[in-house]
């Protein structure tokens, strides 16, 4: 095999892309990360100014390299972004950025990657593209007059790129809670929770969640355990909750949004609230239609897996949200299901050597 034919081709060049191809390196085969960005880093330096990781420093690191920050330390968007670029400059990573991915076919050990402009191949493919595809917008936001500013928390940099007067963020999860702790600080916030996803304090006697949640392998829960199964369902908050924004920084709650009409939200209790904007924090969905490959997705355009591993030999995914366990799509936790894909991916590779 000649230096330029990779082992493996990753697809995405972020936290999950990165470790696999570090644990595909450190087992002596060739990988090649193709990412669209510009810069290592770029998806993180895209979302808003404020955010913050709800795991702190000590639970950050990628394999190979410690965070650079404190262990109780919560470090920025800026910060992860940065350290991403190190990273790849440290471990040597083979990377060709710019260079957006628009296909993934063949089968069974044999793919072509088509990606700026030309086809890459390999017997190996590992997905790594995350779970941010396609922002969500519900149908009930065409209801608002177009003078309302609408934005998703994909779009949202800070407060300043909205305009004066009262808010709504719609959905309560971690991001929508940021975004509505922020936006408090300078305007009256409406904050529509959807579903009550259960708080978790962010510190406990002095320690991290993630901590105690070590202490009694909380994190180390998987998929397809009952408990697994229920978590999945309800991801919870980290720190401030909706109950204790509305303590402490007036934010108004109300329940799911199920009407607009010009600049009046209307909520399931019959409540209503008059808003200059409103900003999404409703997720977004996994899009692999690139995936091209026969059998492997399912009926919405994901691909089919358990715990990683396709049915077609030598196609997998990385980093996806409880992959494996609840770390699974976490900066800090990847990297066990980056060894855990990559002794698959060494075995596959040993094996096509034998039978060659």
């Amino acid at each position: 095999m000649s230096s330029d034919e990779p082992d493996v081709i990753v697809v995405g060049a972020g936290q999950a892309g990165m470790a696999v191809a570090y644990e595909v390196k450190r087992r002596g085969l060739q990988p090649i990360l193709l990412d669209s960005g510009n810069r290592v880093g770029d998806t993180w330096r895209r979302r808003w100014d404020s955010l913050v990781l709800f795991t702190p420093g000590r639970f950050d690191s990628l394999p190979g390299l410690p965070f650079p920050t404190g262990a109780d330390d919560y470090p920025g968007k800026d910060a992860v972004a940065d350290y991403l670029d190190r990273y790849a400059r440290q471990m040597d990573l083979r990377i060709r950025l710019g260079t957006e991915v628009t296909g993934v076919a063949g089968s069974f050990g044999s793919y072509t990657v088509s990606a700026g402009g030309r086809q890459h191949t390999a017997p190996q493919v590992v997905i790594a593209t995350g779970p941010f595809h396609r922002p969500v917008i519900p149908s009930v936001a065409g209801g608002f007059d177009p003078a309302v500013t609408q934005l998703h928390t994909a779009e949202y940099r800070n407060p300043a790129g909205l305009p004066p007067g009262p808010v709504l963020v719609v959905g309560a999860g971690n991001s929508g809670c940021q975004v509505a702790r922020e936006l408090s600080a300078s305007r009256a916030v409406h904050l529509s929770t959807g579903d009550r996803n259960p708080v978790l304090p962010q510190r406990i006697l002095g320690r991290d969640f993630f901590w105690w949640a070590g202490l009694v392998r909380f994190d180390r829960i998987t998929a397809q355990s009952r408990l697994g199964r229920r978590l999945q369902t309800r991801d919870p908050v980290f720190g401030d909750g909706p109950r204790r924004l509305a303590r402490r920084c007036r934010v108004r709650l109300h329940p799911r949004l199920v009407g607009a009409e010009g600049r009046t939200a209307r909520f399931t209790d019959g409540t209503t609230a008059t808003v200059n904007s409103v900003v999404w924090a409703t997720g977004f969905t996994v899009d692999h239609s690139l995936v091209t490959v026969p059998g492997v997705l399912d009926e919405y355009g994901r691909i089919r897996q358990q715990g990683g591993v396709t049915s077609s030999r030598g196609l997998y995914t990385i980093g996806l949200p409880w992959q494996r366990t609840r770390g699974s799509a976490l900066l800090g936790f990847v990297g066990r299901d980056a060894a855990d894909i990559t002794d698959r991916i060494s075995r596959d590779a040993a094996a096509a050597r034998a039978a060659a």
